[in-house]
């Protein structure tokens, strides 16, 4: 009886309830914080920052910001490989996660992502002479990317409670 008490006191969040049909914890942890979830703020900083970088060349023209900017097209691109790795990992251990259409989503804006990533930092490594207007291109276009990889990601959290701490088994 009391079983059904307890049912009846407890919240109907959606959240819970896609919780308690699927099974969407971290297989990729440390200490049940999902690392995937750690390391995205750092590809997602490069990003910006490489924009940042761009637009303070296009306006100021001193050489200091196309190496500033360098580094920044690189870190984005091998921090978010990182990621990336991490990411895949949790997409293809965890059914729950596989099930998701979110996660799919999520998973080919990232890679699109890194992609443009990738051509950014190439671009500045091959022809520094480039980076106005392609460099700031490319990294304007990796910063829309880092807003629609970022709201898919954000629905897998919010929506689907993946790499929550909320366990429906406590």
């Amino acid at each position: 009886m009391a079983k059904q008490d307890d049912l009846k006191t407890q919240p109907r969040s959606e959240v819970l309830l896609e919780l308690l049909r699927l099974d969407v914890g971290s297989a990729v942890a440390v200490v049940g914080h999902p690392i995937h979830v750690m390391m995205v703020h750092f590809p997602i900083a490069f990003v910006i920052a490489t924009l940042g970088v761009d637009v303070f060349y296009w306006w100021s023209g001193d050489a200091f910001w196309v190496r500033v900017g360098l580094w920044s097209a690189g870190m984005a691109f091998w921090s978010g490989v990182a990621a990336s790795v991490v990411g895949t990992g949790e997409l293809l251990l965890v059914r729950g996660i596989r099930l998701l259409e979110a996660s799919w989503s999520h998973a080919v804006a990232a890679m699109t992502l890194v992609a443009i990533a990738g051509a950014n930092w190439g671009l500045r490594l091959i022809d520094p002479a480039s980076i106005l207007p392609h460099g700031l291109a490319l990294s304007a276009l990796a910063s829309v990317m880092v807003g629609f990889a970022g709201w898919h990601g954000g629905k897998l959290v919010f929506d689907h409670g993946v790499g929550i701490l909320i366990s429906p088994k406590d």
